[in-house]
């Protein structure tokens, strides 16, 4: 960029505005319009105090500025690198001796063995990437009053508004789906002149300004070895009631207007893993020309209109206090969840926000940081990282009832099982796939980092039972058949991989790893770990489960559940815990308080040990959580806020929610902060909220399971549960107060309630309704409480 308009520029400006703003506030900036919504008094300094906006292939982070405005963009296929294949050439022949040295228990020669020879070429994969900012500029506007900040997650905008120079400002951002551009509309009540332009952290960018468009331009970057083969384009388009625009070098001049729009389309060469063939330029030029013709009014009213299709669907109310009338900001700041039952509902909802934002059929999967990126060397590459993180961005899409978000996910591992099939024939001479613990937008499968973080071989099995749950949830055949292929060729690699545990005789994997954990050993490889041994019970039982509901591959089926039942069985430890590997090493891990829980996949996100069908094991995850603490990385708080939810404590599920909504775990803006922000700890968040509400394992459904007495009455409506249902839940002084269960799909249904519980039929346009705590059943045409 040329002249005075540059990120610089505006983040100074952003600080002087906020020491503009030593002003007694008027009495309607005291307090959010609605529940659902965040709000601030002075504009973000950082980038973890700015807003988020998107639509599932383009993000936009808002900072609100004053004299200066920046919005960091982001478009989701804009990685570095291009089509590569990371299979290192020397792995198939030395993984026979990584496999004897791990079961003659030479741990770490493994380790080093497998270092040197079976981890991927490059050892690293490529990264998410910030596109561009849109920059604004306005002059003298000192000093401003009555300041505010928000993002209304109803309607998925974000708006500032000011008074300056005696002039009101009002300015609304937000990403329209349909459009498929960020649209930024500014209107004051007095004519007003504002510059604007695009600035690239990419070193080869070019902008250009000819009359009411900016043209940005340019290619990726490399990476570790790696080629960049992207082109990039991006177009703003501006119109403006009254006034002149006025080209000044690379930016755009306005002059004397009363409204000004931006449309912003950005677009790149990507089309798909191994296609880079694109034309950004012609797609940007099709896409704003689209837009602009279209006008502000019917793309913000379409773009509300479609958010809220989604967003509607589900409400939570838990109560509301005085704190609740504060700024967001101040809120998280009090670190008090229990006094302000309001922020934990605002919580769940901006989980939900977020994923309609960063996940949409046609988009790229929600990353580590979902869709939003500030840094060219972003944390952990902001990409897919599949031994916990990427899963647990899509734990709500189900019951919280966003299952349209899950479609980049099922495309994704569609792609996975093309290029983890080569990576299965090459290094493990396996039929079938196989994905490590780790992914990026060109599809990589093979282990990376170091062999103590990557060579885990279950990621892609892990991915297959979200498949799976994608049909439990909606029971749609046509789905189903759509996906058995991937489930099966992930079951396939592992019966061609698993082998025999010299001491037990049972099945294992080997080598693997209890993700990221080292065991007292020496090295972090190993075989069999608990984790291993639990994903494939559950997608060994899905795929045979898919195979007799598709009335299909049944000679296969019964290989696979043979192959299930030598699988090796969960164990409790010395100490009463349930075992993180096959040998009882846990009372002596280096790492005793380790972030991932891994063993406890069992308890959650699977339902294989339960309080009421495997006590003992229950009971021995119990005592391994307490073991492992409460408090930990944003993330895997949220993943034992979900644990003790299953173990139906709902206090101290409440007690660890509370740490991950106060600041040493979310930011001004609510984002999860791992520390850096990571989005999964927000997704996590939102599904153990639900959680403590509902759960569903087959055709039952458990009401008011885990609920905390920090939330003595309330409402929950439109959550889904498996079998096709929708559950609405309202409570009163700790008791339930009526329950109203509803399908379009018949079938006989078992409904809980603490020791109570009823079987019922649930016919299409038969309401199930529930009065009280001994579950009183009535049926009735009627879908609303109290009716």
């Amino acid at each position: 960029m040329t002249g005075d308009l540059s990120r610089r520029t505006v983040l100074e400006g952003a600080a002087a505005s906020v020491a503009a703003l030593a002003v007694p506030m008027p009495a309607w900036a005291d307090a959010p319009t609605h529940a659902q919504m965040l709000w601030y008094r002075q504009p973000a300094t950082a980038w973890t105090e700015a807003l988020p906006v998107g639509n599932g292939r383009l993000g936009a982070m808002v900072f609100g500025g004053t004299t200066s405005e920046r919005l960091q963009l982001n478009e989701d296929t804009l990685w570095t690198g291009g089509p590569y294949d990371p299979v290192n050439p020397a792995a198939h022949a030395a993984l026979p001796e990584v496999r004897r040295l791990i079961d003659a228990g030479a741990f770490a020669e493994a380790q080093v063995l497998a270092n040197a020879r079976l981890m991927g070429v490059p050892k690293t994969q490529m990264a998410y990437q910030p596109f561009c900012d849109l920059l604004l500029a306005m002059p003298g506007t000192d000093p401003v009053e009555s300041y505010r900040r928000s993002l209304d997650l109803d309607t998925a905008v974000a708006t500032t508004s000011f008074t300056a120079g005696g002039t009101r400002f009002r300015r609304e951002v937000f990403a329209a789906l349909g459009d498929q551009v960020i649209a930024v509309h500014l209107t004051a009540d007095r004519p007003f002149d504002i510059q604007i332009g695009l600035q690239s952290p990419h070193p080869d960018a070019t902008v250009q300004a000819s009359g009411t468009t900016l043209t940005l331009t340019g290619r990726n970057g490399d990476r570790a070895g790696v080629a960049g083969r992207l082109r990039f384009a991006g177009r703003a388009g501006v119109s403006t009631t009254g006034g002149s625009i006025i080209v000044e070098g690379d930016r755009l001049h306005v002059r004397g207007a009363r409204a000004v729009t931006v449309l912003v389309a950005l677009a790149t060469s990507y089309r798909r893993y191994d296609d880079v063939g694109g034309d950004p330029d012609a797609a940007t030029r099709t896409t704003l020309d689209s837009a602009m013709r279209r006008g502000i009014a019917a793309i913000r009213a379409d773009t509300v209109a479609a958010h809220r299709l989604m967003f509607r669907r589900v409400t939570l109310d838990l109560g509301r206090t005085a704190i609740a009338d504060r700024p967001t900001d101040e809120r998280v700041r009090a670190n008090d969840a229990g006094a302000d039952p309001a922020l934990v509902a605002l919580y769940f909802d901006y989980g939900r926000y977020l994923l309609i934002a960063s996940s949409r059929a046609g988009s790229q999967p929600a990353t580590l940081q979902g869709i939003w990126n500030d840094q060219v060397k972003p944390p952990w590459e902001s990409k897919y990282t599949v031994n916990i993180n990427t899963e647990m961005n899509y734990w709500p899409a189900q019951v919280t009832a966003l299952p349209e978000c899950v479609a980049p996910l099922v495309q994704m591992v569609r792609e996975l099982a093309e290029t983890g099939a080569r990576t299965a024939r090459d290094m493990y001479g396996a039929r079938g796939w196989v994905c490590h613990h780790n992914t990026d937008l060109w599809r990589a499968t093979a282990p990376i980092d170091g062999a103590q973080w990557g060579l885990w071989p279950t990621g892609g099995a892990w991915l297959c039972t979200h498949l799976w749950e994608h049909y439990d949830y909606g029971r749609d055949l046509a789905l189903l058949r759509s996906v058995y292929p991937l489930m099966r060729g992930a079951a396939l690699f592992f019966l061609d991989t698993l082998q025999v545990d010299a001491a037990t005789g049972a099945l294992v994997t080997n080598p693997s790893l209890s993700p990221e954990n080292v065991h007292p050993k020496g090295a972090s490889i190993c075989a069999g770990p608990a984790m291993d041994q639990q994903i494939l019970r559950d997608l060994f039982d899905q795929v045979g489960q898919a195979a007799k509901l598709l009335g299909t591959d049944a000679a296969f089926a019964a290989e696979v559940a043979a192959a299930r039942a030598r699988l090796a069985p969960d164990r409790i430890g010395k100490g009463g815990q349930l075992q993180e590997w096959l040998q009882d090493w846990d009372a002596d891990a280096p790492e005793p308080r380790h972030r991932h829980v891994s063993h406890l996949y069992g308890l959650f996100p699977s339902d294989q040990i339960d309080l009421d069908r495997t006590p003992a094991l229950a009971a021995a995850a119990r005592r391994s959580l307490e073991l492992r603490g409460d408090e930990s990385t944003g993330w895997a708080t949220a993943w034992r806020a979900n644990l003790w939810a299953r173990l139906r404590d709902g206090d101290h599920a409440h007690r660890i929610l509370a740490f991950l909504l106060g600041p040493a775990r979310t930011y001004a803006n609510l984002f999860d902060a791992h520390p850096p922000f990571q989005i999964d700890g927000n997704f996590g968040g939102t599904r153990a909220i639900a959680e403590m509400l509902m759960q569903s394992r087959g055709d039952e459904i458990l009401l008011l399971p885990a609920m905390p007495r920090a939330w003595p009455s309330g409402s929950i409506t439109g959550l889904r549960a498996r079998g096709r249902c929708t559950v609405d839940v309202r409570w009163h002084d700790g008791v339930l107060a009526e329950a109203v269960v509803r399908t379009d799909r018949a079938g006989r249904r078992r409904v809980g309630l603490g020791a109570h519980h009823i079987d019922v039929d649930l016919k299409p346009g038969k309401v199930l309704r529930l009065r009280g705590p001994e579950l009183v059943p009535l049926f009735s045409q009627h879908p609303a409480f109290g009716t």
